[in-house]
């Protein structure tokens, strides 16, 4: 049975404002009350410049607490306007479908309790990456995972074809932190060098979130990856080997 009145569109923001697709920006202008989280606190002030109604979830997030307490949180906090009646835009950083546990679970609910919801396509930090690198996946495939997902479930490597590893700097790391782990790091890079030789030249990325401002493309020998210090958002590529 559907449920009269509330509904939810998920949208995403994508890496910085001018990647707001329109229509997306159709979605959360015409919303009743819109809950977003950006990459960072703070991040999305320009939502709540073009919405009376906007709020950050990003207290859900509690240091040292499981990050599975947070999305259980921000999960509730989109479905009670819906609950009420409202029509809820939920915005996320990014592609709200990619790394985004708490909008597939919002989604799901508010479908089982007779609620529309629906989610836009968005711009993804990949696509980003495609066109910062000069990377065509089509030329040579290309193999994407969670690093710690990666490591915990021994992937194979196809070392045919580009590897992209995301969330390296929370490797093995199931609560809200506000550092980066480099035990972590480390042991990635020693999995990485029983594969590849340790002068293979692999790439830090960050996509920017400003428009003016160039992204993150740090260059380095493979054998250096474990003493980088890498930021929350960063994101390891290790190309193919030479045929």
């Amino acid at each position: 049975m559907t449920q009269s009145g509330g509904s939810l569109t998920v949208i995403g923001t994508g890496i910085r404002p001018q990647q707001l697709t329109p229509e997306s920006r159709h979605a959360l202008l015409e919303a009743d009350d819109v809950l977003y989280l950006a990459a960072e606190p703070g991040g999305g002030s320009w939502l709540a410049r073009l919405h009376p109604n906007a709020r950050s979830l990003d207290a859900c997030y509690v240091e040292g607490e499981e990050r599975r307490t947070a999305y259980e949180a921000m999960v509730e906090a989109i479905l009670e306007p819906v609950r009420r009646g409202r029509r809820v835009c939920a915005a996320f950083y990014g592609h709200p479908g990619v790394f985004v546990t708490p909008s597939h679970e919002a989604i799901r609910r508010a479908r089982a309790e007779g609620f529309p919801a629906r989610m836009l396509p968005a711009v993804s930090a990949e696509d980003c990456l495609y066109a910062d690198l000069g990377i065509d996946p089509g030329l040579s495939g290309r193999q994407s995972y969670e690093a710690t997902k990666f490591l915990e479930q021994r992937r194979p490597i196809d070392d045919r074809a580009y590897l992209i590893l995301w969330q390296i700097s929370v490797i093995g790391v199931d609560r809200a932190v506000s550092r980066p782990h480099q035990e972590g790091l480390a042991a990635l890079a020693a999995a990485l060098l029983a594969h590849y030789p340790p002068e293979h030249e692999v790439v830090i990325y960050e996509a920017s979130p400003y428009a003016t401002v160039n992204p993150v493309v740090d260059r380095l020998p493979l054998a250096e990856l474990a003493a980088v210090e890498v930021t929350p958002m960063a994101t390891l590529v290790i190309p193919p080997l030479e045929p």
